[in-house]
């Protein structure tokens, strides 16, 4: 299978994980729906790992790339997305949070000497283009003031994804192994966002009630097999032309969104127009 449907498969994944949480939300809480997200997934990976895989290879040089690209995504980068929502709205912060495939591309080819080809160039552009289109939202009145300066926010969530897609790459570059890279990564996030709800005193909201557990348990198993293919991808490809295919989850989800939650989303003539921008180009990545 080629690399960039893999990683069209890897979004689409993230997205109906988001869909899932969402339904599943309606009768639980985000926290219990995220620690059984990480935590089925950890322990999906982990049965895997251990029926297949030595346990020499956790030592090998390529973990520590795992470690810190668990530490930077998802925690550090929603951490500062979600300050960016706070401070300037989600109608800046979301568009510009969508810009992290450039920063994605100049990382891999100053740091791992990718050469990408104009197509991946002009794909790049069209796929940001399209996830600015859906996410922008016309700003009301009564709008809180925000200073330029708090727009180092989002664009910092959009940098640390791409240096945690870069990470993972250059992991793979020594460990060619999909899994092993997810199993990591995966229990890097679950320790530092179990860690989080200990010094937040909100571990008591962890335990989810049972009419969602159908959607979060579902839902777990999702996100386990978006982020093996997420490093399937990476393995692959390379990060220059993987990353904006994997940074089109927003369109998915919104598509999921009209789809499956269409008492709470509608399909607007932006959302089709991204969705070409997008499908445009994915086409021109793929066909390079």
């Amino acid at each position: 299978m080629r690399p960039e449907l893999i990683a069209i498969l890897s979004a689409m994944g993230w997205a109906g994980d988001a869909i899932l949480v969402r339904m599943g939300a309606r009768t639980s809480n985000i926290y219990a729906a995220a620690f059984l997200s990480y935590s089925v997934s950890a322990l999906f990976l982990w049965c895997y790992f251990l029926l297949f895989y030595p346990l020499r290879l956790l030592w090998s040089p390529a973990t520590i790339y795992f470690l810190l690209s668990g530490c930077l995504q998802p925690l550090l980068a929603r951490i500062l997305f979600y300050i960016g929502i706070t401070r300037l709205g989600v109608s800046r912060a979301g568009p510009l949070r969508g810009i992290s495939p450039f920063f994605a591309l100049v990382l891999a080819v100053l740091f791992l000497h990718e050469r990408p080809t104009l197509p991946v160039y002009g794909g790049t552009v069209l796929i940001v283009a399209s996830v600015w289109l859906i996410s922008w939202r016309s700003s009301g009145r009564g709008e809180s003031e925000w200073k330029l300066f708090d727009i180092i926010f989002p664009l910092g969530a959009a940098f640390v994804g791409a240096v945690s897609q870069n990470l993972r790459k250059g992991g793979l570059l020594i460990l060619p192994d999909p899994y092993i890279g997810a199993v990591i990564t995966t229990t890097t996030s679950l320790t530092i966002f179990a860690i989080s709800l200990l010094l937040m005193g909100r571990v008591r909201l962890i335990q989810p009630r049972r009419e969602s557990l159908p959607f979060f348990g579902s839902a777990a198993l999702v996100a386990a097999t978006a982020q093996i293919l997420n490093f399937m991808a990476l393995t692959r490809g390379e990060v220059s032309a993987m990353a904006p295919l994997l940074d089109s989850t927003p369109l998915f989800t919104v598509l999921f969104s009209a789809i499956f939650l269409r008492d709470l989303e509608k399909v607007t003539a932006r959302i089709v127009l991204g969705v070409l921008l997008m499908l445009t180009g994915a086409i021109i990545i793929t066909s390079r």
